[in-house]
């Protein structure tokens, strides 16, 4: 089987990515970060979903984001909007995503893999610059330069399978895929119990998609 790096946040959209990849016949190598997030049930959840997958291997990467702070994500100063904004949100986390695939980069050449997975989404998505198109093509272009293996010939790829899907498109394909999407977290408030706020961007976004996909929401609320 072909190694692949996968982003493994907890979420609705890693779990899809994840059956995405294993569905294409990938061993699946899982990645997961604690970066100084307020919210610690995500990990857990990722944690679960590894496990209940069969991932290859699930490892957990500390790394300091909460130290620079500058995200309602990271930085209890900031509070997380319970309304939609203009804008990019106060929930994007500087740098975040460019933090993550270049770890994700450094372990996929240890596993002699070309292949990395991440679940952005650039259709229902909070406006993040780092969940584009043209920002992954850049990524990559980056990887294929900066890296021995891109040197030697190997080609890295970004798989983005949910970039221009909907929410309710990425949960039909996840359920026909046989998701359990009970064990997700998606919320950015959630309590230590993995339970929702209702109120956030990623809780609005992700009961809009339920119920636009005909599918019953499992996300537990506090």
């Amino acid at each position: 089987m072909k190694k692949a790096v996968i982003l493994l946040s907890g979420g609705l959209d890693s779990m899809t990515t994840l059956l995405m990849a294993k569905n294409e016949g990938f061993a699946c190598h899982c990645l997961s970060f604690d970066y100084g997030q307020r919210q610690r049930a995500e990990l857990l959840a990722a944690k679960n979903i590894a496990k209940r997958l069969e991932a290859a291997e699930h490892k957990v990467i500390h790394i300091g984001l909460g130290e620079i702070g500058g995200s309602a994500l990271t930085d209890n100063a900031i509070a997380v909007p319970e309304t939609a904004t203009e804008g990019i949100p106060v929930t994007y986390v500087p740098a975040r995503n460019t933090v993550f695939l270049s770890f994700a980069l450094g372990y996929a050449e240890v596993l002699g893999s070309l292949d990395i997975f991440i679940g952005v989404n650039a259709v229902d998505y909070s406006g993040y610059p780092d969940c584009r198109p043209e920002y992954i093509k850049a990524f990559q272009n980056l990887a294929n330069l900066a890296t021995k293996a891109g040197v030697e010939g190997g080609r890295f790829q970004i798989h983005t399978p949910l970039i221009h899907l909907s929410k309710a498109e990425i949960i039909q394909a996840g359920v026909q895929l046989g998701a359990d999407y009970a064990l997700t977290v998606s919320c950015y408030a959630a309590d230590e119990e993995g339970r929702a706020c209702g109120k956030c961007d990623a809780c609005r976004l992700r009961r809009q998609g339920f119920d636009a996909a005909g599918i019953p929401d499992p996300t537990r609320y506090r």
